[in-house]
């Protein structure tokens, strides 16, 4: 759907519940409230899923919460790095960028050809 260059936060959970904040407000601000997010980071679907054991995260699953109930159907689920390469593909080439990068499409950036 799409990617972000977020600068890196206290702790790489941090940057991975942002990141999925980010992508929720751009599901919700195109209308897509029947959506399903999958990330690479099991913990990140542990934190969404019980959200009281991370009280570390407590502000940013806040918001994951306040997000989460303005979707008609929301679901988070565990994909493997090796089941997702095109996403991985464009999160590493989104990191090395020396500027801040939004791009949200269903078709790939033309600036990243190897994902084509």
């Amino acid at each position: 759907m799409g990617t972000r260059n977020l600068r890196r936060g206290i702790s790489p959970l941090q940057t991975e519940l942002e990141a999925l904040i980010w992508a929720m407000h751009c599901m919700l601000r195109h209308n897509k409230l029947l959506t399903r997010f999958e990330t690479d980071c099991s913990d990140v679907v542990k934190m969404v899923s019980t959200p009281e054991e991370w009280p570390a995260f407590a502000i940013l699953l806040d918001e994951v919460d306040r997000c989460k109930r303005r979707f008609t159907s929301f679901s988070i689920a565990h994909i493997p790095r090796t089941k997702n390469t095109k996403a991985d593909k464009l999160a590493r080439s989104a990191r090395a960028l020396p500027t801040d990068v939004y791009y949200v499409n269903s078709v790939s950036p033309i600036w990243i050809p190897e994902l084509v």
